[in-house]
């Protein structure tokens, strides 16, 4: 976030590069930048005639140049944006030569989504001599709960930890999905109030009772009963719970008590930072450790991995959603 702060701040100071070369997996920052040249570089008067919006399935390498050397009319720079640029993979270094010797009264936005230029690449060094390279990275999943956190008091809005965490178990890592969401609450929600679970289940959809978020703290507390409720509810609302999910959710959190049990300093600071956790939640890793110990936690993660293999029909066609949760309760208790 630091990286994307300092590239709007310098657009904002009028410190505009003429070539932005935006890549990688992470789609979110990519379109906010680009969009955000869309709307700052240009006065609405001068986009008419000078800013072009191109597709890279729609066009070639040579279109695009031949765009960016046009002069613009009655202004002093012209914006031409290339989305979906990573179509153009097998000819993107046809740029090269533009790169080297960009217009000086264009700025050309580059959107290469979901794939990155090799750096050994003669057009990686040009766009770098010349231009601003950004490359967005997926976060880790132990880092979006924070970044929920941050973007949500960029915008004068609270969440607690528990809620960012529901918001990540359900959603996934994807920036822009959750992004979506939380425009959403944004319309529903004053900034006098602070976004818990009961506000996601109410506005999202998301149950602040029957998650994975809640099954695996149920289990490490070895409330039998809450993780029975919490199974049942999901071999009936299957397509809303996938079983893969669920073990994948908790064979990560059993690697992670695992990890625990192998460190010597148990400190909260030490634990969040080796599990790669927020201090929130140490806690239940702490008490989860002390009603598996490291020989049972070895075996029950052995046993998920023999269940995910099941979940996808390795030697279990037939078995139900429910019946594959039964054995997960069984096997972990």
């Amino acid at each position: 976030m630091d990286e994307v702060k300092k590239l709007i701040s310098d657009i904002k100071n009028g410190n505009v590069k003429p070539i932005y070369f935006l890549m990688g997996e992470e789609s979110y920052y990519i379109d906010k930048i680009s969009e955000y040249i869309e709307k700052t570089v240009l006065s609405e008067e001068e986009r008419g005639f000078n800013q072009m919006v191109l597709y890279g399935k729609d066009v070639t390498v040579d279109d695009i140049v031949s765009n960016a050397k046009r002069y613009p009319m009655m202004a002093e720079k012209q914006v031409v944006v290339v989305k979906e640029a990573q179509h153009l993979s097998r000819t993107i270094d046809n740029l090269t030569s533009y790169a080297n010797n960009p217009q000086p009264t264009t700025v050309l936005v580059i959107c290469y989504k979901y794939s990155k230029l090799d750096k050994r690449k003669k057009l990686y060094k040009a766009v770098q001599k010349s231009g601003v390279l950004f490359e967005s990275k997926n976060l880790y999943e132990n880092q979006v709960a924070d970044w929920i956190k941050k973007v949500l008091q960029g915008s004068g809005y609270k969440i607690t930890p528990i809620a960012a965490q529901l918001l990540v178990e359900y959603l996934g890592t994807s920036l822009s999905k959750i992004n979506n969401e939380l425009e959403k609450l944004k319309i529903v929600i004053t900034k006098d109030i602070e976004i818990t679970p009961a506000t996601i289940e109410e506005h999202i959809g998301i149950s602040k009772d029957f998650n994975n978020f809640e099954l695996k703290k149920a289990i490490g507390e070895r409330n039998t009963l809450k993780a029975a409720r919490i199974v049942n509810y999901f071999a009936q609302n299957p397509k809303d719970n996938p079983f893969v999910v669920t073990v994948t959710v908790l064979h990560t959190y059993f690697t992670q008590v695992l990890q625990y049990h192998g460190l010597k300093d148990h400190s909260k600071g030490n634990v969040a930072k080796v599990l790669g956790v927020n201090p929130y939640f140490v806690n239940e890793y702490q008490t989860a450790a002390k009603n598996f110990p490291m020989r049972k936690v070895s075996g029950i993660i052995s046993a998920l991995r023999d269940l995910d293999l099941k979940g996808k029909g390795v030697g279990a066609a037939n078995m139900s959603q429910a019946d594959l949760l039964k054995e997960l309760l069984v096997k972990v208790f």
